[in-house]
């Protein structure tokens, strides 16, 4: 039990680690960062009571193993639900925190919550499958939560400031943004695996290798431009 709890929980610790060391303006309470890896962590099971309700409503519309299925399955409902209870994390737990205050804490925050998440998720899989899936989770499925998680927190950021600027429609906006862009990060991955189109299993490999480029150096960007609030006058 000890090994298998070290290699579901590790890889997300190694993570939190990197993005926690990037944070370099002003470092984030420790506290809490492990509020928001404890909520992204119980945000596990309301999401999965979402799934298995929609996923039910979806059976008795289209045939579970149908193509249109598992398209709605991997975005409207999967990603959405996942991805819809960390944002509704970050909005209970720093939305209105005097801590929340730089560009970058943003994707900190976005990457403890879904980090949080993905060790439980973690946790819970290598339970049932047992270890041998433990490294193909350890560079995929964790590093996909961070991804996903990095463009919905640079988003977020920008929702953050955009109220603090008394803009609250776009604050507005930017939120919507950060829902969609982790939503549709999060169901194309899913329905690359999910599908029953061969050629989509290649795409995957590409898609993840893209994505973990890309979302790298929005991270080292960020991190490197990263200032207070009042230093970045929106206009």
């Amino acid at each position: 039990m000890r090994v298998l709890l070290a290699a579901a929980v590790l890889p997300a610790l190694f993570l939190m680690g990197y993005i926690y060391k990037l944070d370099r303006v002003e470092k984030e309470p420790i506290g809490l960062l492990l509020l928001l890896a404890g909520a992204g962590a119980l945000s596990c099971f309301p999401a999965a009571i979402l799934e298995q309700l929609a996923g039910g409503v979806l059976e008795s519309f289209f045939y579970a193993e149908s193509e249109i299925y598992v398209l709605i399955d991997a975005f409207l409902i999967v990603a959405l639900a996942e991805e819809g209870c960390k944002l509704l994390c970050l909005r209970l737990f720093t939305w209105k925190n005097e801590e929340f205050d730089c560009n970058f804490d943003g994707i900190v925050y976005a990457v403890f919550v879904s980090l949080g998440f993905a060790a439980l998720e973690n946790i819970m899989y290598l339970q049932s499958y047992g270890l041998s899936i433990a490294f193909q989770r350890a560079i995929l499925s964790i590093p996909g939560h961070m991804t996903f998680s990095v463009f919905m927190g640079h988003h977020y950021s920008k929702a953050r400031k955009a109220m603090i600027y008394g803009r609250p429609d776009e604050a507005k906006r930017s939120l919507g943004t950060a829902l969609f862009m982790a939503v549709i990060l999060h169901g194309f991955y899913d329905y690359c695996l999910m599908s029953n189109f061969e050629v989509l299993y290649y795409v995957f490999f590409a898609f993840v290798v893209i994505l973990d480029i890309v979302s790298i150096k929005v991270i080292k960007r960020e991190s490197a431009n990263d200032a207070p609030f009042e230093q970045w006058p929106m206009y």
